[in-house]
């Protein structure tokens, strides 16, 4: 095969995948575990545990054209009117997708008081090309959280524990608090253990030999698609470079497998990206998330 024939395959693999993504993981794909959701035309309005809002659509048809401009600007304003008056959220992320029309839909946002964050990469791969088992440095283990070795239950109050050292491992590697608070993510693996997985790599601070969570990243499944997403991976800069984040997606991996799912999908840093890319992965867009504040 040449390599023509190559990227003629790649280019071919690389938009069926960008097919299944919009059609089985945007708007109610990603309506799980939303507290309330109001339509208006292609959006759904979301708001979520933690109290923040989330702008989901499958596509903008109808409010993409140039002559569709002031069709638009409206419906973003009935959005920034409905999240400022009807809700009680301080802030709300309009996601877009780099795919998408309009190409000056950003700008649009922009215009109206959103802010544009960190653009990231959306990789999709089969689930089975991150599976191999890889080995962890000396003196780190790897759990989902929740369950000890032997997959039983561990009790409450450990549990509790793991999941406010993970949620404060997410807030040191990303500089922001989380969304999801210890609560809400508690009650999530608990009460839909079919659904949610959490997993954390622990070891044991050299400096006090306490154990911390040094890498941790989340499985959430996609009920009714081929899909699962990989959340939440964070690993403490010290950490890195040691093949721990690879080990924790792997085991992320084979769970998933193990529950029938064929595709996992990762909105990927810098950081995560090339460790998919590495194992087959393939880019189908980016993404970079729009977010309003509610004025002080």
């Amino acid at each position: 095969m040449t390599s023509t024939d190559d990227g003629a395959a790649a280019a071919g693999r690389r938009s069926a995948l960008l097919h299944a993504y919009d059609s089985q993981l945007r708007e109610d794909g990603e309506m799980s575990f939303a507290r309330s959701v109001q339509r208006d035309g292609p959006l759904l309005r979301a708001v979520f545990d933690g109290a923040y809002g989330f702008v989901s659509y499958r596509s903008l048809v109808g409010y993409d054209a140039a002559a569709d401009g002031g069709r638009l600007d409206d419906l973003i304003a009935r959005t920034v009117a409905y999240f400022a008056q009807e809700t009680q959220v301080p802030e709300f992320e309009w996601k877009t997708r780099s795919h998408d029309l309009p190409l000056d839909l950003g700008l649009r946002l922009q215009a109206q008081g959103l802010v544009a964050g960190e653009a990231e990469s959306v990789m999709i791969g089969e689930a089975s090309l991150l599976a191999a088992v890889v080995p962890l440095p000396t003196g780190v283990s790897l759990r989902r959280i929740g369950f000890d070795a032997d997959g039983g239950s561990q009790p409450e109050a450990r549990t509790r524990a793991d999941v406010e050292q993970v949620l404060a491992t997410q807030v040191e590697v990303f500089g922001t608090s989380s969304h999801t608070t210890d609560e809400s993510m508690y009650t999530r693996i608990v009460e839909h253990a079919d659904v949610v997985e959490l997993w954390a790599a622990f070891a044991r601070e050299p400096s006090t030999g306490r154990e911390i969570v040094v890498t941790t990243g989340r499985l959430q499944l996609v009920p009714g698609t081929e899909f699962a997403g990989i959340w939440g991976g964070a690993t403490l800069p010290a950490w890195r470079g040691r093949g721990i984040y690879r080990a924790l997606t792997a085991a992320r991996a084979r769970s998933a497998l193990s529950k029938g799912v064929r595709y996992l999908h990762s909105d990927s840093t810098d950081y995560s990206r090339p460790i998919l890319e590495r194992s087959g992965f393939l880019h189908v867009t980016s993404t970079t998330p729009y977010i309003w504040k509610r004025p002080a």
